[in-house]
């Protein structure tokens, strides 16, 4: 459709007012985790094979970067994909993939040679149907459990070299790119959520009596709310400023970082600040 990336923001800002969270972050992980890159440096081979399908709802994606002892720290990883004749041969395995059981391809990253850790990174797209590829059972999570999440493991699995996003040795790079539109969308769906939070204590704030008046005539929530809703617009004009740049064509790195941070630490102190004006009604 020729549209830009802010029109992405619009949809995640929506998907936060789903009633629950692991609807939107699956969506999220397909259209903005496992398929920038994809989108951005993909050949017409891996697009029309892949990135079609995926846009169009017939092909659930997965982004495969996480390992057990590699997170945050992705140079750390150890899954390794080694040239034979023309194909890859991966071996590895990754953790917490959401989407995991239900994918039909991962966008997966890999060592694909001996240089150092930020330049041996390639992205490769691997059909989850490919044989060596196996999955743990759901992991069981404490939240989003409608979300499917497991652990995937790659023995001898063979994969095409032309499944190759870009070129080698550049996965890592574009794996940070593919990073803050993921850090962008969580940012922009939290922002609904937390205002469902506010405006639904207020409603019951103002119809909840107690010692013979509603609480909201106590000042001091009215205070709290409007500080919180104060915050939630701060980082929506945060979120929005960075999607503007990003649509220019500007490095976001550090405004993307920033609202992903904020979202999340203003995502718990709105649910526990709010909740305490809830009393038993709270808990059930």
């Amino acid at each position: 459709m020729g549209l830009d990336y802010s029109y992405e923001m619009i949809a995640a800002e929506a998907f936060g007012g789903i009633r629950c969270g692991g609807v939107p972050m699956a969506i999220g992980v397909q259209t903005n985790m496992a398929t920038p890159a994809l989108a951005r440096f993909g050949s017409d081979y891996v697009r029309d094979s892949f990135l079609a399908p995926a846009i169009a709802g017939e092909q659930v994606a997965c982004i495969g970067v996480s390992e057990p002892g590699a997170g945050s720290d992705v140079s750390g990883i150890k899954t390794t994909a080694i040239k034979d004749g023309d194909d890859y041969i991966i071996n590895g395995s990754k953790m917490w993939i959401t989407n995991a059981t239900q994918a039909d391809f991962i966008c997966l990253l890999a060592n694909t040679s001996d240089e150092p850790a930020h330049k041996n990174k390639s992205l490769i797209i691997v059909p989850t149907d490919t044989a060596g590829i196996s999955f743990s059972d759901k992991l069981d999570k404490l939240g989003m459990r409608s979300s499917d999440t497991a652990q995937i493991f790659f023995d001898n699995v063979r994969v095409p070299q032309r499944n190759l996003i870009g070129h080698e040795g550049a996965g890592f790079v574009m794996q940070m790119q593919q990073f803050q539109e993921e850090r962008l969308y969580i940012a922009a769906m939290s922002l609904k959520s937390m205002e469902i939070c506010i405006n639904e204590t207020l409603t019951y704030t103002r119809e909840r009596q107690a010692f013979g008046k509603p609480l909201l005539a106590n000042q001091s929530i009215l205070f709290r709310l409007a500080e919180l809703q104060t915050e939630v617009e701060l980082l929506r004009a945060l979120t929005y400023q960075a999607c503007e740049q990003y649509v220019q064509g500007e490095d976001v790195t550090r405004l993307a970082s920033m609202a992903k941070l904020k979202s999340g630490r203003l995502s718990r102190e709105v649910s526990d600040a709010c909740l305490q004006y809830w009393g038993g009604m709270g808990f059930m």
